[in-house]
């Protein structure tokens, strides 16, 4: 996959405003063969509409069809080979060795969450019957976990593939049935472009809803920010500060 320094929203690509570039800390200096651009407030908010038109009926689907989902989505990760690990290499300073291992953990994670939804258990299901009969009647009750909506996630600039684009709160977002918005790290856009194209092409193949995931970019707080109080956005997952 080439690289365009684009992101996506709903799973279509985009890129406009300012532009940026990643840093090789090995090297000491900027990435300078590809600029990625900034996502602005409009973006951001058309992600967060996306999600929340996706969420009912993402939530809805059945449970084998979410865990395909989260499979493909490892699939195409592993399908990138070392594009992937050299680019993520490039832009972290980290060892392959030390990538090709947390891009195994990665998968791994994705492939695990699609275990659980399989199995169930977490929707903690549980039916209390009517009787009527009983004075007053008892009316029928059931319990079961339900996804709060829209999952906001922010990318951990130490770990490129197990805590970012479609790290653990990915993974477990998506799992529990909630769409997702990524604000990609700056120190890693290449490779936060290269594993959101992954989830994208994988909710294309698996006919997810277009707004079940989107990335969008930029440096600053100012992004993260909007993307955190936009009212659509029912929880954030994140390694970092608050800032």
């Amino acid at each position: 996959m080439t690289l365009t320094g684009q992101y996506f929203i709903a799973g279509e690509r985009r890129g406009h405003g300012e532009i940026f570039h990643a840093y090789d800390p090995a090297r000491g200096a900027s990435i300078t063969d590809i600029g990625f651009f900034s996502s602005d407030e409009r973006d951001i908010a058309d992600a967060c509409a996306a999600a929340e038109d996706a969420a009912v009926s993402y939530a809805d689907l059945p449970l084998e069809r979410r865990a395909a989902f989260l499979e493909a989505i490892a699939s195409e990760i592993e399908g990138l080979g070392d594009a992937l690990l050299s680019r993520a290499a490039a832009e972290s300073g980290l060892p392959l060795a030390r990538l090709t291992g947390e891009r195994g953990r990665t998968c791994g994670q994705l492939r695990l969450f699609a275990a659980e939804v399989r199995d169930g258990q977490w929707l903690k299901l549980r039916i209390d019957h009517a009787d009527p009969a009983r004075t007053p009647p008892k009316p029928d009750l059931r319990l079961r976990m339900i996804p709060l909506g829209p999952v906001a996630v922010f990318g951990a600039s130490n770990f490129p593939l197990a805590f970012s684009t479609a790290g653990g709160d990915t993974a477990s977002a998506l799992a529990a049935g909630c769409p997702v918005v990524v604000k990609g790290h700056p120190a890693h856009p290449g490779t936060a472009e290269l594993v959101a194209g992954a989830i994208t092409r994988a909710a294309a193949a698996t006919q997810m809803p277009a707004g079940v995931f989107s990335l969008v970019t930029g440096t600053g707080n100012a992004i993260g920010a909007a993307l955190v109080a936009d009212p659509r956005i029912q929880a954030v997952g994140f390694t970092g500060s608050r800032s």
